[in-house]
């Protein structure tokens, strides 16, 4: 299990893992912020980017606020070999 930190953009062009901006993972989906679309969006947009099944990802903190922590079912290893590695040096 690995928890990282993920910025949200809701309403967005297209669903994309957009890479890391400081220690937070950007995240952008088309789903509007209500009745947990968006964290459902997130969800299955990060599984997606690491080819996992979508119940491998879940929102664990901040469901109504665009700063969230999500936990994977996966190795450390794992999702930093195909998300990268966080931008230690700029915050």
């Amino acid at each position: 299990m690995v928890r990282i930190a993920v910025r949200v953009t809701p309403r967005a062009d297209r669903d994309q893992v957009a890479g890391w901006r400081g220690s937070e993972l950007m995240v952008r989906v088309t789903a509007a912020p209500e009745g947990g679309k968006a964290n459902a969006a997130v969800e299955k947009t990060i599984a997606a980017a690491l080819g996992l099944p979508k119940s491998a990802v879940t929102v664990v903190r901040g469901h109504s606020g665009r700063s969230k922590q999500v936990e994977i079912a996966a190795e450390a290893s794992a999702v930093h070999s195909v998300l990268g590695e966080p931008d230690q040096g700029l915050f």
